[in-house]
C-alpha cells in the first residue's frame, strides 16, 4: 500500500509535474484496482492503480477510445503508464445508478442507460476477445466450484455434476446462437455513474467482449444489487427490443428475445453467485455474500418458466434449503 502510494505520487507529482495535492482513496473493487482522486488546476481527476502484476490497464485504454468515438460517456484519459499500473482519468464524481435507484427516478435512469447501451452495441466488436462456449462454460463452474462446493461445502455426485453440465451445456449453447455485439460485461447500477452532463457516464468496461446481444441488458435489469418487479424488468426489456429495431438492428422476435434474454440471465447469475463466493473466500471481500439472495432469485426468474431447467432447480432449492442463501 504505502510503496504504490509512493509510486503514485513520484509519478503524478514528479513525472506529470501537478502541484502537489493529497492523494485520496475514492473507491476499489472486485478486482485489484483502486482509484484515488486529487484535486488539480482543471479541476478533480481519478488515478487508477492497477498493479501490473495483476492487471493490465492496456485494453481500458483502448476500448475507452473506441468507445467514446461512438458516443458513450467514459472517462477521458489524460495520462498512462501500463509498465506501473497507473491512469489519470477524467473524475465522473461518486454517484453511482445504484445511489439514485428509486421507483420515482427509475423511467428516466433507465431510458439513459437504454439509450447508451445502444451507442456501446453499435461499437465494432470485431476485434474484441469473443464471449465463446469455453469462457461461458468456464464462468458458469465457478458456482459448483467457488459457492457449493468451497462456500457451502457441499458434496457433489456424479449424478448432481451431470446435471449441472447438462445446464451449462444448454446455457452456453444458446448464448453463442444469438447475435452477437460488444459486450461490456458489467454494465450495472455500480458501474454507471449520474453525470451532470451525458448521464450515465461508463466505468469498467475494460472486460469488453464479443457477445450475446442480450448480455449487458440483463446485466443492467437483472442487477444482482437492485431488484425490480418481473412485470417492469420485462417492460424495459421490450422497450430496447423496440429501440434495436428502430435503429436498424434486427433483433430476433420478441418471444425469443426473451427467452434469449432469460436463458442469459440464469448464465450470468451462476458465474455471479460463484464471483460473489470467490470474493468472500480467495479475497476477504465478504460484503458481496449480502447480493447472493438477490442473485439466486433473479436466476430463479429466468430459469422458471423454461421446463429444461425445472429438475435443476428442485435440486438447487433442496441442497440450498439449510443455508443461508435460500433465494
Amino acid at each position: 500500500m504505502s510503496k504504490r502510494l509512493d509510486l503514485i505520487r513520484h509519478w503524478l507529482f514528479d513525472e506529470l509535474s501537478l502541484p502537489k495535492t493529497s492523494v485520496e482513496l475514492a473507491s476499489s473493487d472486485a478486482s485489484f484496482r483502486r482509484y484515488f482522486r486529487i484535486e488539480t488546476p482543471e479541476g478533480r481527476r481519478i488515478v487508477m492503480d492497477a498493479p501490473p502484476q495483476h492487471e493490465d490497464i492496456r485494453p481500458f485504454e483502448s476500448i475507452a477510445r473506441q468507445l467514446a468515438t461512438h458516443g458513450v460517456h467514459v472517462p477521458h484519459v489524460y495520462a498512462s503508464c501500463a509498465e506501473r499500473g497507473l491512469m489519470l482519468l477524467e473524475d465522473l464524481g461518486n454517484t453511482p445508478y445504484l445511489a439514485r435507484l428509486s421507483t420515482e427516478s427509475a423511467e428516466i435512469l433507465y431510458r439513459d442507460a437504454l439509450a447508451t447501451l445502444l451507442h456501446i452495441q453499435s461499437c465494432p466488436a470485431d476485434e474484441l476477445p469473443r464471449y465463446g462456449q469455453g469462457l461461458l462454460m468456464r464462468e458458469m463452474h465457478l458456482f459448483d466450484e467457488w459457492f457449493l462446493q468451497r462456500q457451502l461445502g457441499l458434496h457433489l455426485t456424479d449424478d448432481d455434476r451431470a446435471l449441472l453440465q447438462d445446464v451449462y451445456t444448454q446455457l452456453a449453447a444458446r448464448a453463442v446462437a444469438q447475435p452477437q455485439a460488444f459486450v461490456h460485461r458489467d454494465f450495472h447500477s455500480r458501474n454507471l455513474m449520474v453525470t451532470n452532463d451525458r448521464s450515465p457516464g461508463v466505468i469498467d468496461f475494460q472486460d469488453a467482449v464479443s457477445g450475446p446481444i442480450t448480455y449487458d441488458l440483463v446485466s443492467l435489469l437483472r442487477d444482482s444489487y437492485i431488484e425490480w418487479p418481473e412485470q417492469r424488468v420485462q417492460q424495459w426489456a421490450r422497450d430496447f427490443h423496440g429501440l434495436l429495431i428502430t435503429h436498424g438492428t434486427q433483433p430476433p422476435g420478441w418471444d425469443q428475445f426473451w427467452t434469449d434474454f432469460n436463458w442469459i440471465s440464469a448464465q450470468r447469475h451462476l458465474k455471479v453467485a460463484g464471483i460473489f463466493a470467490r470474493l468472500n473466500l480467495r479475497d476477504g471481500k465478504s460484503d458481496y455474500l449480502k447480493d447472493i439472495p438477490l442473485t439466486l432469485r433473479n436466476m430463479h426468474h429466468a430459469m422458471r418458466p423454461y421446463p429444461e431447467f425445472s429438475q435443476f432447480l428442485i435440486w438447487l432449492d433442496e441442497r440450498l434449503a439449510d443455508t443461508d442463501f435460500v433465494s
